[in-house]
This record gives C-alpha cells, sequence and structure tokens, in this order.
C-alpha cells in the first residue's frame, strides 16, 4: 500500500470504501459523541438534550410559537409538542392562547423553568469547555458555528 493511500485509509471513517471521510460524515460521528457527553451531563438534572434545546429557545423571548419553535429547532411538531407537555407537566414551561389570534398558541418558560435552565446550562457549559479543551478548538464563531447557521 502507497504512503498516499495508506494515509488515507488510515483517517478514513468506519464503512467508507477506502477514501478520505465526507464532511458529512465527520459532522455525524461528531455530533453523536457530543450529544452522548451533553446527554449524560443533562441526565444529572434528568433532563434530555432536546428538552435543554427547547428550554434555551424559550428563554430567547415572551413566548414562541410551536411552528416558529419546531422550524428553529429542527424538532418535527408532534416531537416538540411531547417535549413542550413534559415541561409543562413538570412546571418549567407553559402554553398561552395568543391574544391577537386566539388559534395560535405560544410557549413559555416559567420562573421555575429559568432556575433550572440556569443550572442546566451550567453543565452544558462545563461539558461543552472540556470538549474544546480536549480538541483544541476556538471560539464557536468560526466555521461550524456558519456551517449550523444555513
Amino acid at each position: 500500500m502507497t504512503t498516499k493511500r495508506a494515509a488515507a485509509h488510515a483517517t478514513a471513517a468506519p464503512g467508507t470504501a477506502g477514501g478520505p471521510p465526507l464532511l458529512v460524515e465527520l459532522v455525524a460521528l461528531a455530533h453523536r459523541r457530543l450529544t452522548s457527553g451533553l446527554a449524560a451531563a443533562l441526565a444529572e438534572e434528568d433532563c434530555t438534550v432536546d428538552q435543554w434545546r427547547v428550554m434555551r429557545a424559550l428563554a430567547e423571548g415572551e413566548g414562541r410559537a410551536m411552528g416558529e419553535l419546531s422550524q428553529a429547532l429542527l424538532i418535527p411538531q408532534a416531537s416538540l409538542s411531547r417535549l413542550v407537555d413534559a415541561l409543562a407537566d413538570a412546571g418549567l414551561a407553559y402554553r398561552r392562547q395568543d391574544d391577537q389570534d386566539r388559534r395560535r398558541i405560544t410557549a413559555h418558560l416559567s420562573r421555575q423553568g429559568r432556575t433550572r435552565l440556569s443550572r442546566l446550562d451550567g453543565l452544558a457549559a462545563a461539558h461543552d469547555a472540556a470538549v474544546r479543551a480536549a480538541c483544541g478548538l476556538p471560539d464557536p464563531a468560526g466555521p461550524l458555528a456558519r456551517l449550523a447557521a444555513h
């Protein structure tokens, strides 16, 4: 095996045809590893990654319409409804009918939810800092943040 081919084979992700891994493969693998580590950290507070993401999105304003929230978080609306239901059952969020459009329902983070989110954000920040230090990653405003924004 030539040196060039051996180097490509050594860096190839499992299941590839011997070529270098595609960006989508690397991002998918990184996502799974990052998410599993974050999930373990959030499990200390009996919270899932998606519940945490919903809480963070709700903390950003005066309520969010379910359709808007679904699109922003890339979570199917049926799954999002179950997540918000679970948060509401725990007293962390609530729903409200819009004053102008009675058909529009907005989700809001409760005071208890804001308190809990503060603790969860601390766990997520510690996990993030550990990953960044281990990987030598720079500020999130780099190429990955630009890729996520598209």
